[in-house]
């Protein structure tokens, strides 16, 4: 921790003195900055590199197989509210925003416009989760494996356990010509794939092999559905 910091401040004095004589050599050193800040799961996250794209993918994704992992779409906030949730009881949690209503119903849309066969829709117990599965895919199941354990800070063996969760859904392979969607959060996957899925609304998608296994294929942003068969 104290090495991290270091290099940060480090990056920002030389961000300042060469800003002065060269924009292109203080951009880069911003650029570094800012990636000593990420943490490991979202440097992951912003370098991961997709397999498939645009027509390719949704031609794939028409042909099914595929589970497609969304974090929750945007809240009004975003911080840890699992201390305090009670399930059942939205006013104790996040809760969508205005822009996250409108990223759940433009992925809907997408699906529909593209034709890609939906079968089971998976979703965490938290507000957030299913009104997003329930404004995109008009339908969901709450599970409540996709749930935060109670804890701001995980300790190794919670990070394990929503590891152990989540393995299960990211490997189980779907009925045939369909796409098992799971509307869940940050947190789990990264525990599962050392990846954290950002911005709020962000997909991944995953090709479960049927041995125990998956390949994570591509992650869409919310914005970017309806652009991607174009």
């Amino acid at each position: 921790m104290i090495r991290k910091q270091i290099l940060i401040v480090t990056s920002l004095l030389l961000c300042l003195n060469l800003a002065s004589y060269s924009p292109v050599k203080a951009e880069s050193v911003n650029l570094i900055a800012q990636n000593e800040e990420m943490s490991e799961g979202e440097k992951a996250n912003a370098e991961f590199k997709d397999t498939m794209s645009g027509t390719e993918l949704v031609n794939a994704l028409r042909q099914g197989g595929y589970i497609i992992y969304f974090r929750h779409a945007q809240t009004e906030k975003d911080y840890a509210d699992q201390l305090n949730a009670v399930m059942g009881d939205c006013s104790t949690q996040r809760m969508l925003s205005e822009v996250g209503w409108q990223q759940s119903r433009q992925i809907g849309e997408a699906f529909r416009q593209y034709q890609i066969p939906v079968g089971e829709v998976i979703s965490s117990q938290y507000c957030r989760a299913w009104q997003t599965a329930d404004l995109a895919f008009g339908k969901y199941v709450k599970n409540g494996a996709l749930n935060f354990p109670k804890a701001e800070d995980y300790t190794d063996e919670q990070i394990v356990q929503m590891k152990a969760q989540l393995m299960p859904m990211l490997t189980a392979v779907p009925k045939m010509g369909t796409n098992t969607i799971i509307v869940g959060h940050d947190d789990l996957f990264e525990a599962a794939t050392g990846i954290y899925p950002e911005p709020q609304g962000m997909a991944y998608v995953v090709k479960p092999d049927g041995k125990g296994g998956f390949e994570l294929i591509a992650n869409v942003k919310a914005d970017e559905w309806m652009s991607l068969g174009n």
